[in-house]
């Protein structure tokens, strides 16, 4: 270990974070390596250590021969001051080397209120925060995740954005950096013949052209570039055939996610209007029941860990759920290992899962309406019936013994009146009395907690063109429903902070002024924007001001059908025709069925080969 750092570590919270050497951790001979990537993750270690995709790509990377991906995560205030007082530039960590000797640096962007910290991460490796102040090709700097759908927030700084999955393009786009190293390219030929690889963004070879009203007019290809006029993103077609880290690193103190996570499937077959990961995760790819239960079990043996855990944007739609969960259980049930299923709804949800899963260990319950009423829930499409829900619960409440249940709603929908408001409340309750007519054992009291998020219209979904409420009005029905629930003793509720909402609905659907007002609120302490400990609204609401740009304008502003979008250029391969469909459908409060029930005609189907989704 470096002797600062050895100075350093006793005088930080969790110095674990900092010191890499866990188990699996992959360290490389340098002899034997010519590339390194820094993948970096702008948030704590605890967080970055529980993303899937991570470790996903440390693993393929580290897989191929000559290439070294080391790991990277924001340090906290503490070692950060700590850092910039002894001059210690941030590491990898498996060596310890600066990240600003490796030849790439990639960030994994999946919520935009870590984009201060991708600049604080640049400025405490010793690099220019833009890439038009970092003429050489190396160090690169990458960024991917579902934020990549609209990257010009942060285009400025980035060379270049993988749009999509990151498994094959990435490989792509290394394996194109070390020819153009060999054969001394230029930063910009490199990013010319970079541009032409599928799912690659490069943000310099187009220019955003504003009107007067401040509104887009195109986002125009730079004369010579070769920039291709639609970046369509990248998708793994054959699960069974993608890469899964198996042997994954065991981190040496405690993280979010601290257990095995099986990849069910990607996509989902709902179409809730609005979830962005719902649309840019099309199509529906499944992998086999057999393979998954040969990984979880493999995973197991290798980690020690005692839970395992099916992830998918829906879990319970996977096709062969129950054959799994009896193969798995086989296994987890005279180890103690925990099987469980966060993302289960209720329509879904059965008395057949739920004996399987309390073989083991039984966890609380968790739902998402998301809404208070049958109308609004056709509204977004959410395809989920009061009764389904209330069914589940009794179902859980009669055979399961559970006394505790969550429910997740989200304020300030498109066409939310305050019924539907009131309606959480209601839902609620039925809730509660369907414990109170079910439950075997009273003496144990239920816990019901309602949670509401403000809605924030997202980039490539229905309500891309929706306003957002403004923030009173978001504040007046969290007290409308506050008031409804109060004298309800069973019932806790918690609402989410308006202020980064309100942030994250300008930052998503953003254009590349707001570069500057990135680069403002950081100069002036901006970091660690998602923490309470750290976030200070009024610092962004003066950013925007030294710009003179208006938060308003991009969070609760409607955009006309024919607007001009700043992630024009990126192609979701769901078409924009399907989602103004949607969109209109919405305000009829009309369904559309699930990708199993009939093809809606979304478009994502062109990225198979068969033109077939796996629904």
């Amino acid at each position: 270990m470096n002797r600062t750092l050895e100075h350093i570590l006793p005088k930080v919270q969790k110095p674990a974070r900092y010191t890499g050497g866990e188990y699996n951790a992959i360290v490389k001979d340098r002899r034997t390596v010519d590339t390194r990537y820094a993948l970096c993750f702008p948030d704590t270690y605890e967080i970055g250590m529980s993303n899937l995709g991570c470790r996903i790509l440390y693993g393929l990377m580290n897989e191929v021969d000559g290439l070294w991906c080391e790991r990277c995560y924001a340090p906290w205030g503490d070692m950060e001051d700590e850092m910039r007082r002894e001059g210690l530039l941030l590491y990898g960590l498996e060596s310890g080397d600066p990240i600003s000797d490796f030849d790439i640096i990639g960030f994994s962007l999946g919520y935009e209120m870590a984009y201060s910290n991708v600049l604080n991460m640049l400025d405490l490796a010793g690099l220019p925060l833009r890439s038009a102040d970092r003429p050489e090709l190396t160090p690169l700097i990458v960024a991917g995740g579902t934020c990549a759908y609209n990257p010009e927030p942060l285009a400025p700084f980035v060379d270049l954005f993988v749009v999509g999955e990151g498994e094959e393009v990435t490989l792509e786009y290394i394996q194109l950096y070390r020819q153009a190293r060999e054969e001394c390219w230029s930063k910009e030929e490199f990013l010319q013949e970079a541009a032409q690889i599928p799912g690659i963004y490069v943000p310099a070879f187009y220019e955003p052209v504003y009107r007067e009203d401040g509104t887009l007019e195109e986002m125009r290809i730079r004369e010579g570039s070769g920039a291709p006029e639609k970046v369509r993103k990248r998708v793994v077609e054959n699960m069974d055939g993608a890469y899964f880290p198996v042997k994954t690193i065991i981190p040496s103190t405690e993280i979010v996610h601290d257990r095995v996570m099986l990849e069910l499937f990607r996509g989902c077959i709902r179409g809730c209007r609005f979830c962005q990961a719902g649309y840019v995760y099309r199509p529906v790819r499944s992998r086999s029941p057999e393979l998954l239960a040969q990984y979880g079990k493999a995973a197991c043996e290798d980690s020690g860990y005692q839970e395992m855990t099916l992830s998918s944007l829906s879990s319970t739609d996977y096709p062969c759920l129950l054959e799994l969960c009896d193969d798995l259980l086989d296994y987890c049930a005279p180890r103690d290992i925990g099987l469980s299923l966060p993302s289960m709804r209720a329509d879904t949800f059965s008395m057949n899962l739920m004996e399987r899963l309390q073989r083991v260990r039984k966890g609380g319950l968790t739902f998402a309406p998301e809404a208070g009423t049958q109308r609004l829930r056709d509204a977004i499409n959410k395809n989920l019936r009061e009764e389904d829900l209330l069914q589940s619960v009794r179902t859980a409440f009669t055979g399961g013994g559970y006394n505790a249940v969550k429910l997740y709603f989200m304020l300030g929908l498109p066409t939310e009146t305050d019924e539907d408001v009131l309606g959480i409340a209601d839902l609620a309750r039925k809730v509660y009395f369907a414990w109170r007519e079910c439950s075997p054992n009273k003496a144990r009291g239920v816990r019901i907690t309602v949670s509401t998020s403000w809605f924030v219209p997202k980039p490539n979904t229905a309500f891309q063109w929706d306003a957002q409420i403004p923030v009173e009005e978001y504040q007046r029905r969290v007290d409308l429903l506050r008031d409804a629930l109060k004298r309800d003793k069973s019932i806790t509720y918690n609402w989410h902070d308006p202020q980064t909402s309100y942030l994250e609905a300008i930052f998503s659907r953003g254009d590349r002024r707001l570069a500057d007002v990135l680069e403002w609120a950081w100069q002036h302490g901006a970091k660690f924007d998602s923490w309470s400990e750290y976030f200070d609204f009024q610092r962004w609401m003066d950013a925007l001001a030294a710009c003179g740009l208006d938060g308003d304008f991009y969070a609760h502003r409607e955009r006309p059908r024919n607007e001009v979008f700043p992630w024009s250029r990126i192609d979701p391969m769901v078409t924009p025709e399907f989602l103004w469909r949607e969109r209109e459908l919405c305000y009829q409060s009309v369904t559309t069925p699930d990708c199993r029930t009939r093809c809606s005609g979304c478009g994502a189907n062109r990225l198979l080969s068969g033109g077939v989704c796996n629904g």
